[in-house]
């Protein structure tokens, strides 16, 4: 490429933001044609939110559950000291642009004062059944400027109608009342999980469904557009936005907005599929915590603010947007700790994007289509302008003379969406001592991709080659950043004094070497052992460090979806002071683990002296090779 000299560059009208909008409708070159699918205005909005809340808060927050059966007392569910405000201003600390509140969960409870069903909050002692949670959290988000959408679980264990034609009216008429009583959405929500065990209205029975033909989607998806234009609904064929495939917070790499014209399928959900027939980009949802629903033995294991920046990289960072579920504590508040991690992530990240230090550089490239596509656009801040070139020139350099002493390592591309996504693989380079070094090499930029250094660097200049595109490319933005890390929160244990401190367990004994991972208080790391036969169980023997009188124990299965792998379906509990003559002290069937991969919370009949704790596990919950756990815990009798 040619060494321009920046005044040259100023010259020609390709140097300067400025410059480049002088160009006058009648003057500027023709758009670009979109290339394949496209984003609707409603999508192209939702791109642009990047990250906010889901809020999980509801029965199961009362019995300590993650799938509530639908037979629990509304009385059950009491806030001691509900705030709707404190919870929203915990989202916007965090720097989370939206919140999605869960209305009503498997169990069929309703957070609303809804008279289609006895099974809400007219029935709960908060505030002597005339409380609207609902409402409560809509008028808090106006408050503060904040979209809010909803959640509504298609499920109901509670519904005596389930799985029968009786209650898809009952549905649709739940979903009625929450699109038309709360103001304008922004997302409508609908979980995968569907069918299985429950209540229903005393059957208490198994009932299956064809998800798609019971629910007939459509129509769903339909009334809800009807009902809320600018709401984006989740999840099935047909709706604006698909699950990423799991609930780790990360999304494929690449991963494409684009999927097939079929029903979702979870290997093509991580990562998308280029060149799909439809616009269905990915949402990735993960908890701050382990569960979904607030659990105080969760406290020791809040995600740090370390890692909530990397889930941003691996979610926001490759073109989806993050869903951070932040579950309310039992006062109905966001709980300090989480709190405290909300703000060092949020103060961390807003600190990190603050100030884009490409502004005042030089760009130019190797062609432009035209007035009115500069390179430069890439610098004006603008999302509904973009860099392009002629239709033939598919793999142009674009490169951007630095300021000297620019020092960045966090870089920041996007697309123009309602184009499509146009570029397939990229490179960025820099230029250092004179010499290009190659930075990175990915596919896909779709709404952005950010690329984040090991180290800061200085460079003369730094450049964006794209390598292989089938359309003309169309990019929004070239940004670069300096990092700013987060400020350390110190880890606690729990603010329930019930539940044990394990930093001082030991592994006494087990089936297979790695049970440490039991322990470490970390539910990503899984102690995976080949699945018990008949007459030889899975055997776990836990040194607790001193005699403690257990009221009961928890058990952790991996949250993330495995292959060949399940957790327990059933336990012995045994206990001893000596480690040599044992006890038993509980046995029984793990609920739902298999498909909730929730922590399942195991109290003995009463409290016990013990020293060790034995768990024999007989059969996985699924007739997979392995076993799999994720950890182990455990608590005393409240004082």
């Amino acid at each position: 490429m040619t060494n321009l000299s920046r005044r040259a560059l100023v010259a020609a009208g390709l140097a300067t933001p400025a410059l480049a909008h002088a160009a006058t409708d009648a003057t500027k070159a023709t758009a670009p044609k979109p290339f394949g699918a496209t984003p609707s205005a409603r999508q192209w909005k939702w791109h642009q939110r990047e990250q906010y809340a889901f809020i999980h808060f509801s029965m199961n927050t009362f019995t300590d559950k993650e799938w509530g059966y639908g037979d629990e007392d509304p009385k059950t569910f009491n806030p001691s000291d509900f705030n709707a405000d404190q919870i929203v201003a915990a989202a916007k600390a965090g720097g989370l642009k939206g919140l999605i509140m869960v209305c009503k969960h498997h169990d069929g409870f309703c957070l609303w004062p809804t008279t289609l069903t006895e099974h809400c909050i007219r029935n709960s002692p908060y505030k002597n059944g005339q409380g609207d949670i609902v409402r409560e959290m809509s008028d808090a988000c106006a408050r503060a400027g904040l979209p809010f959408g909803v959640y509504l679980s298609p499920w109901d264990r509670n519904h005596p109608e389930y799985g029968r034609p009786g209650y898809i009216p009952y549905y649709r008429a739940q979903l009625t009342e929450l699109c038309t009583r709360y103001g304008k959405l922004f997302e409508v929500w609908f979980d995968g999980a569907n069918g299985g065990d429950g209540y229903y209205g005393g059957a208490r029975e198994t009932r299956k469904i064809d998800a798609p033909a019971y629910y007939n989607w459509p129509s769903i998806v339909a009334l809800v557009h009807k009902l809320q234009p600018e709401a984006c609904t989740f999840d099935p064929l047909g709706a604006d936005i698909r699950w990423v495939g799991n609930e780790d917070g990360v999304a494929g790499d690449p991963c494409w907005p684009t999927m097939p014209n079929h029903p979702y399928v979870q290997s093509e959900g991580n990562s998308g599929v280029r060149g799909g027939a439809l616009w269905w980009p990915a949402e990735t949802d993960v908890s701050i915590r382990p569960g979904w629903f607030y659990h105080a033995d969760e406290d020791s294991r809040v995600k740090s603010p370390e890692r909530l920046i990397q889930l941003y990289d691996e979610s926001v960072g490759r073109g989806t947007n993050l869903n951070l579920n932040l579950p309310p504590d039992r006062r109905g508040r966001i709980a300090d700790q989480d709190v405290k991690i909300l703000k060092s992530y949020g103060d961390a990240i807003r600190a990190t994007f603050a100030r884009d230090l490409a502004k005042g550089a030089v760009a130019h490239a190797s062609a432009v289509r035209g007035p009115g596509f500069e390179a430069a656009r890439v610098l004006d801040g603008d999302r509904e302008t973009y860099w392009s070139t002629p239709d033939g020139t598919t793999t142009p350099i674009l490169t951007l003379d630095l300021k000297p002493g620019t020092r960045f390592d966090v870089i920041r591309l996007r697309e123009y969406l309602p184009l499509g996504v146009r570029v397939t693989r990229f490179a960025v380079d820099a230029e250092i001592d004179g010499a290009w070094q190659q930075l990175a090499e990915k596919q896909c930029i779709s709404a952005q991709r950010v690329i984040r250094l090991a180290h800061p660097i200085a460079p003369r200049r730094v450049r964006l080659r794209i390598l292989d595109a089938p359309a003309c490319p169309a990019i929004s933005e070239f940004s670069l950043f300096r990092s700013v890390a987060p400020v350390s929160v110190a880890p606690i244990v729990s603010s329930d004094p019930t539940v044990i401190d394990t930093r001082e367990w030991k592994i006494a004994g087990a089936a297979a070497p790695g049970a440490e991972k039991l322990l470490d208080r970390d539910p990503g790391t899984i102690w995976t052992v080949p699945a018990p036969t008949a007459g030889a169980p899975v055997e776990v023997t836990i040194d607790l460090g001193k005699d403690t009188a257990l009221a009961g124990f928890s058990l952790t299965p991996s949250r993330h979806v495995m292959t060949n792998a399940a957790p327990p379906k059933g336990y012995e509990a045994e206990t001893s002071m000596d480690g040599s003559s044992w006890q038993p002290a509980a046995s029984g069937e793990f609920g739902n683990i298999a498909y909730a991969l929730s922590t399942q919370r195991i109290a003995f009949a009463q409290p016990r002296p013990a020293r060790y704790l034995r768990l024999r596990f007989a059969e996985p919950a699924l007739p997979e090779p392995r076993l799999a756990i994720a950890e182990i815990g455990g608590f005393t009798a409240p004082r």
